[in-house]
């Protein structure tokens, strides 16, 4: 096996935001993404995924840690004053780095 060293950004963040978020990291240069519906309870209390845009998502990127590190500014920057957004890094091994 011939792993390789990435880093995973996650974003979890309200389900509004989505069409603003594909379109920084098709901006910033993201090689792809994941999302999918999240629910939970947190600092701004209890997130369920009733409607499209009450809900949250879970955004999952995959890529080498300087664009993870500026995608997560970015993030933080634009949106962390005025949205419910949690982001967190992790180093991650992936099998077909070439993608990534």
């Amino acid at each position: 096996m011939n792993a390789h060293s990435r880093t995973l950004l996650t974003v979890i963040c309200e389900a509004a935001l989505e069409k603003r978020l594909l379109a920084d990291l098709e901006t910033l240069g993201a090689p792809g993404w994941t999302i999918s519906d999240a629910r939970g309870r947190g600092h701004r209390g209890v997130r369920s995924a009733g409607w499209d845009t009450e809900g949250n998502i879970r955004l999952e990127i995959i890529c080498n840690r300087e664009l993870a590190e500026r995608i997560a500014e970015h993030l933080q920057v634009r949106y962390y004053d005025h949205f419910a957004m949690v982001c967190y890094l992790a180093q991650v091994e992936v099998l077909r780095g070439e993608r990534f």
